[in-house]
């Protein structure tokens, strides 16, 4: 079973993989994609769509 990560979801902007924040904790804080070693990370939206009321 997969687990859904439940904080911050970074995304690499090298490989595009998923890092979720308790992964970066559990690597001693460093942020590196677990998955190509790249620095740089993007944070990821939640897919929440806000709807409002039209007047």
């Amino acid at each position: 079973m997969e687990k859904t990560p439940t904080g911050t979801v970074y995304e690499c902007v090298r490989c595009g993989a998923n890092v979720p924040s308790e992964e970066l904790e559990l690597r001693g804080g460093e942020i590196k994609c677990i998955v190509c070693g790249y620095r740089i990370l993007k944070k990821k939206k939640p897919p929440v769509v806000k709807r409002i009321q039209a007047r």
